[in-house]
């Protein structure tokens, strides 16, 4: 059977990422696959759901409906490694009512805490700028307005992050023609 990061449970044999989304549906509780194994998500706080959610608010606001799909993290993106949930994924409209997962995410967002910064910033950069259609990967800090910043250049590759802050920048989203003031993306939070 395979091993489940913290916890001792037994699932069926699960090999692909398929497999994964076919038994993770309607499950409770987060996990994602990454490298054939099953890790297991733990819970943010309420500053990381606000953030996460100001971020989703302001780009369904900003972003046309009839190009462009914004979810939360119960909407799965397949990786080169496996299958993770962003906490923000802006993708192209046109994907299947009952799909589970995209590979063609355009935005992908990520709320840091203390737990998740060497995964952010490592492992999941790595595998989020691997995606074919990604034109950005936003992490924020949710102490502080403070963002980094990846984007695709016109070669086609990320270079390293730019990091934004203070309340009074915006966030660049070139690849959607749109500008996120971090003033509005922090309002309340920090």
């Amino acid at each position: 059977m395979p091993y489940v990061e913290g916890m001792n449970i037994q699932v069926p044999t699960i090999r692909t990422a398929d497999d994964f989304l076919a038994w993770n549906e309607g499950r409770e509780g987060r996990r994602e696959f990454v490298r054939g194994r099953i890790v297991e998500m733990i819970g943010g706080s309420h500053q990381h759901a606000e953030l996460a959610g100001q971020l989703l608010f302001l780009l369904k606001l900003r972003l046309p409906a009839d190009r462009y799909s914004v979810t939360p993290a119960d909407f799965a993106v397949r990786t080169p490694f496996g299958i993770r949930y962003p906490d923000v994924m802006v993708s192209p409209r046109g994907i299947g009512p009952r799909d589970l997962a995209t590979a063609e995410a355009l935005l992908i967002g990520e709320v840091l805490s203390p737990s998740s910064v060497a995964l952010d910033f490592g492992e999941k950069m790595q595998e989020y700028t691997a995606l074919p259609a990604l034109l950005h990967y936003v992490v924020l800090s949710q102490d502080e307005p403070r963002v980094w910043l990846w984007r695709r250049g016109e070669d086609g590759a990320f270079g390293s992050p730019e990091m934004i802050t203070g309340h009074d920048a915006v966030l660049p989203l070139a690849g959607f023609g749109i500008e996120l003031p971090l003033a509005e993306l922090y309002r309340g939070i920090a």
